[in-house]
């Protein structure tokens, strides 16, 4: 190098002259050299150990969260029963208090029953009355059967008696007639035998004034005559008689013939009185027995509303939210406590969607209650899977279409129900926070 060179870099000539003091002697090099394979297959070593080690403790680790899921996102549900009753009154008795194990059947508030005793009262007398109607109806249509019946035969019968008169007035009538007849027959014969008598007489005159006959014979013809002439009369009378016999029995025709149009008439509205009155008899049997039934179902609504007033629990529970007092004023549908059955409760468990890829109905749920701890671990296993998400159900459930979109993952939520006999003591209440683990490999035997 030139010595222009060398004296432009004094630095460089000061740095060797250090590091020429700091290097250790040659015996030194030599351990350093010897030392340091060892010490590299140590770290080697180490190394080595850590992965293994890690790769030990990772598969487990793997193994066992691949085949569980698990959310804090849970709680305990269960049923929330109101107590409300079905009628409006007033308390009397408040048999309970908050708080208070209760068995079904059992009573839990009285109402005062005076107004609804007095109804059902009522209402028995109003059935009792209604049921002595139709009794009296029911026997009113066989009576009015008979009366209609017999009204109906009575007119048939007097029309066959005016069709009889008929008959006879007419035979009377055709009688008249010939009677007529005969005596108009009668007349031109006694008419021709005056005639006759005339003429005989005539010629007896003329005989007796020449003294050819006796005189005796002249009287004979003369009371001859006489006695024709007063035949003839009597025929002229008989023709009289028969006269006023034809257009009598006529009269009495035409009247047998107008009875029989009054007794025809009187025969058709018997019929049709008989059938409109057998229709009304039946239907007035018919609307008391409407009013019979309806006087029977007041009175087993009076008989319900009566039992109303003693209120029962439905199930086995507990007893909270007791607003109730005696002396308290209440309406229908109006709550003053609720009952919770602890029998049946569930866990609700909103899982992320992302972990319900390989959750099933029926695989087996490990759950731990924040109120008990690690220590108590209740066994489960999975209901059903809600249909939609939690959000959808929400009072204003968010809409994607705004254009402000922001994915966020949503929770699906998942029934998951106990399994027999774990819940005997009743130490889960509805709205405990549990974080249920689901074993997604139990597949969906339940068996533990």
């Amino acid at each position: 190098m030139p010595v222009d060179q060398q004296e432009k870099q004094p630095g460089i000539q000061d740095q060797d002259k250090q590091d020429q003091k700091q290097q250790p002697p040659s015996g030194d090099d030599d351990a350093k050299k010897k030392a340091n394979p060892r010490r590299a297959r140590t770290i080697r070593f180490v190394i080595l150990a850590l992965v293994v080690v890690a790769a030990l403790v990772a598969i487990p680790v793997y193994a066992y969260y691949s085949v569980r899921e698990s959310t804090d996102d849970a709680e305990v549900d269960g049923h929330l029963i109101g107590i409300s009753p079905r009628i409006t009154g007033t308390m009397i008795d408040v048999l309970v208090n908050d708080n208070q194990p209760v068995k079904a059947g059992q009573e839990l508030v009285r109402l005062d029953p005076a107004d609804y005793q007095v109804a059902l009262h009522q209402a028995q007398a109003q059935l009792s009355g209604s049921q002595a109607a139709t009794t009296e109806s029911q026997q009113n249509v066989p009576i009015t059967t008979v009366n209609t019946t017999s009204q109906v035969s009575t007119s048939s019968t007097q029309v066959q008696q005016t069709q009889a008169g008929i008959a006879s007035a007419q035979q009377t009538v055709d009688a008249s007639r010939a009677a007529l007849e005969s005596a108009n027959g009668a007349l031109a014969q006694r008419q021709a035998n005056l005639v006759k008598a005339q003429k005989d007489l005539a010629r007896m005159k003329n005989l007796v004034d020449k003294d050819e006959i006796s005189r005796q014979e002249y009287d004979s013809a003369v009371a001859s005559a006489d006695a024709n002439a007063a035949q003839v009369d009597s025929a002229r009378a008989d023709i009289v008689e028969a006269q006023h016999n034809v257009g009598q029995s006529m009269a009495e025709l035409d009247q047998a013939k107008a009875r029989l149009a009054t007794a025809v008439v009187q025969q058709r509205q018997s019929q049709q009185v008989r059938a409109s009155q057998q229709a009304v008899s039946a239907a007035r049997y018919k609307q008391s027995q409407a009013t019979v039934q309806q006087r029977q179902a007041d009175l087993e609504q009076a008989q319900l509303n009566l039992q109303y007033t003693i209120l029962k629990a439905p199930v086995d529970g507990v007893v909270t939210r007791k607003s109730a007092e005696p002396g308290m004023q209440v309406a229908a549908g109006q709550q003053f406590m609720a009952l919770v059955p602890l029998d049946d409760v569930w866990v609700t468990a909103n899982f992320k969607e992302t972990q319900l890829k390989k959750m099933r109905v029926g695989q087996r749920v490990e759950i731990e209650v924040d109120t008990y701890g690690s220590g108590r671990k209740y066994r489960a296993h999975i209901d059903s899977i809600s249909a939609a998400s939690g959000a959808r159900f929400s009072l204003l459930p968010p809409e994607n279409a705004t254009g402000n979109y922001v994915k966020v993952v949503q929770r699906i939520p998942v029934k998951i129900v106990l399994e027999p006999g774990e819940n005997r003591e009743h130490l889960l209440l509805p709205g405990m926070s549990v974080n249920p683990t689901v074993f997604l490999n139990s597949g969906t035997t339940n068996a533990y």
